[in-house]
């Protein structure tokens, strides 16, 4: 493997749903070698793409798991992550792109930007991820890539800058003009692998001398070099405008936009070019990491291989060879047979075997220098880990994790079902953090919780099919939550006398509703009413009652405990008493203090052809949506609202319905809202008769 990171790009693919991202991967890895013929995403031939090796992808024709590969361009190493577009695995898209140094945001030449891709960009805006934009699907009726340009600089705020203008449209697509070099491009033989330079056509010829300005203007903020090239009317190089280019794109301050078309297998290579002259090496990229040594301060990691290693955790797999371990080397060479140390456990280990992936194969390799993506076997470690040499104690900060929003109860249908049902369940938890799973002690049943519906079904299918577990689910359900509105106090003592020394502690505050945090606990006491070994268990009482709400048993979010006197006994004082006294306060104050019941209210961005657009916002309406706007795009409507999880069940099926099969939408977890009375009753009904059942 060769040691100059300068020619590594690190970049991951994501964008909304049915983009192209798949297909445009599969298209890079064909004309880079990696495969040797081309295969569809829904594939008609059996196969399906390379990346989507799970049997549930290729039959359903979408993403759900991040794939990584790796492949050569004209000297150029490219590690290359295809993410799943679905909000339901939006980890998946954070996990990579905090790996990443750069990405493709793809977009559709009709669809242009969609919610799904402002979550994307919100995501790399996150983690600072550099990127460049394909303008993908441009053989679509309707594909206008210039309108989706507006739309990056609208919607995103990109300073979009087009790098090519499409020759033909729709039916009609031939190549593209590559505005840099002012040379036409086409792309024959049997699946577009040879690049044919040609003259502008004069057609085209104003246009792209306008548009090549256009470029040339934007990226000369850049590079004082190319702006005296201007201003003295000398020649104007490539190199000088991919310097100025890539110095913008850098900063995140310029989005470069290459178009074409993936699945007509045009303008592929051009993008490819574009990766490695815009995107950065891993040395372009500022790492840090937590100095645990030195009160945590921020330490600049560096690209060195012969400094110590500095590796991150961020994806686990279950292989049919035990525990496949996805890593990015930041610092230093992980070499097979070294010995490195997990951070968050101590623990150290010895490196067996280190691979390269290509989607589902591997192939082994010595060593992973700085920059690279691989992956280690047969080590124990949790995803966001961080690994390094034992003589340092860095670690690295680790990814933004969403808290579920639905769960499900799943009941298995004989022992056989339900050691095969435990065994996937802790699988599957210790891969996506973004899965959980507990048993409920009133109804014995396990409960799974995730992002939305469809990631819920993928993983009881994959229960299924993977491990043989014969399971039944229950109805999804909802993450409610409770809530203080006022303000009240409490003074609460607890006495417990049983033959020998007894339990005794008082505490006395009051508790009020906060706006921004899920608890907080403040110690006013002064002058030793409750001796200060005891204030941590008070806290840890009060923490313990969010768990359950006195009110309809649902987590508690959003209060502030504030403690002002109390007492305490010489003999019967303990850590247990002043727990137990802490718990019967918050009790005792609580249901004075008006709670009321949250739940989740979910973004829905639905896109619809016009006609159907009153139809569409009827079934909003009748789901307690609030609209929030709806705006025309040529033929289509999107419409934005927001609306309860609660009535989004099933909300597919009847959109299908209602609109000949022609919507679609997306939702997202947008925020926690008060429940109206006549729901928060019926909820109400619903815990009571649950009890019962139980009971």
């Amino acid at each position: 493997m060769k040691a100059d990171n300068q020619k590594i790009r690190n970049i991951g693919i994501s964008a909304h749903i049915d983009s192209g991202k798949t297909t445009l991967t599969e298209r890079i890895l064909f004309y880079t070698k990696r495969i040797h013929a081309i295969h569809d995403v829904k594939g008609k031939d059996g196969v399906g793409a390379t990346m989507d090796s799970m049997e549930l992808e290729k039959e359903r024709g979408i993403t759900i798991a991040s794939a990584a590969t790796y492949c050569e361009w004209k000297g150029y190493e490219v590690n290359i992550i295809d993410t799943p577009g679905h909000v339901d695995f939006t980890i998946e898209v954070e996990r990579s792109l905090r790996v990443l140094d750069g990405a493709i945001l793809v977009l559709c030449a009709v669809g242009g930007v969609q919610s799904q891709s402002i979550t994307v960009d919100r995501q790399m805006k996150r983690y600072k991820v550099p990127c460049i934009a394909f303008i993908n699907k441009c053989d679509r009726s309707g594909a206008n890539p210039f309108r989706v340009i507006g739309q990056l600089k609208s919607k995103l705020g990109h300073n979009a800058v087009a790098m090519q203008i499409p020759i033909g449209l729709e039916n009609d697509v031939q190549g593209v003009v590559d505005l840099v070099a002012m040379k036409a491009l086409y792309f024959d033989g049997e699946n577009g692998e040879i690049v044919r330079e040609a003259e502008i056509p004069a057609h085209l010829l104003d246009e792209a001398k306008a548009k090549r300005e256009e470029m040339v203007d934007a990226a000369s903020i850049f590079s004082d070099e190319l702006t005296e090239a201007i201003l003295n009317e000398t020649e104007i190089t490539s190199e000088m405008i991919y310097a100025a280019l890539r110095k913008g794109s850098l900063q995140r301050e310029i989005t470069p936009v290459f178009m074409g078309s993936a699945y007509k297998n045009k303008a592929v290579q051009p993008m490819l070019d574009g990766v490695t002259h815009l995107l950065p090496c891993p040395s372009d990229i500022e790492n840090v990491a937590i100095n645990m040594d030195n009160n945590e301060e921020t330490v600049a990691l560096n690209n060195d291989p012969e400094k110590p290693v500095v590796a991150l955790v961020f994806k686990l797999e279950d292989g049919q060879y035990g525990q496949l371990t996805y890593i990015r080397v930041y610092q230093g060479t992980l070499a097979k047979g070294s010995t490195i140390v997990n951070v968050r456990t101590g623990k150290k280990v010895k490196v067996g075997r280190v691979v390269r992936m290509h989607a589902e194969q591997m192939e082994d390799v010595e060593q992973l220098n700085a920059g690279y993506i691989g992956a280690l076997f047969g080590i124990e470690c949790s995803s966001g880990d961080t690994f390094t040499s034992p003589e340092v104690n860095l670690t690295m900060l680790s990814m933004f994790v969403p808290k579920p929003v639905i769960s499900l109860a799943i009941v298995p249908k004989d022992n056989k079902s339900q050691l095969a049902m435990a065994k996937a369940l802790n699988r599957f938890a210790k891969e996506d953090p973004t899965f959980k799973t507990f048993v409920d002690h009133e109804t014995g049943d396990t409960i799974i919780e995730g992002m939305g519906e469809l990631h819920l079904d993928i993983y009881v299918e994959r229960m299924r099919r993977e491990y043989g577990a014969d399971v039944t689910t229950g109805n999804p359900r909802v993450a409610y939550r409770e809530t203080i509105t006022q303000r009240a106090d409490f003074n609460y003592t607890h006495k417990k006398q049983t033959g020998g020394s007894g339990q005794f502690g008082r505490v006395a505050g009051f508790l009020e509703p906060l706006a921004d945090a899920e608890f907080v606990f403040e110690n006013k006491i002064f002058g030793g009413s409750i001796p200060s070994q005891y204030i941590t268990a008070c806290e840890k009482g009060f923490k313990q009652s969010m768990a359950k709400g006195p009110k309809l048993e649902f987590p508690v979010t959003g209060v502030k405990v504030v403690i002002n006197d109390g007492a305490s006994h010489a003999v019967d004082s303990s850590d247990m008493a002043f727990q137990a006294a802490a718990r019967g306060a918050f009790k005792e104050a609580y249901l004075r203090a008006k709670p009321v019941v949250h739940e989740p209210i979910m973004k829905v961005v639905v896109e619809t052809p016009s006609e159907f657009q009153g139809a569409v916002m009827g079934l909003l309406n009748q789901r307690r949506g609030m609209i929030i706007g709806s705006q025309d795009e040529d033929v289509m409507c999107v419409i934005e609202a927001q609306v309860p999880l609660a009535e989004m069940f099933g909300f597919s099926t009847i959109l299908r319905s209602a609109t000949q099969g022609k919507a679609q939408f997306t939702m997202e977890f947008a925020l926690y809202r008060q429940v109206p009375q006549s729901i928060a009753e019926k909820i109400a009904l619903d815990v009571a008769q649950n009890k019962k059942s139980a009971a």
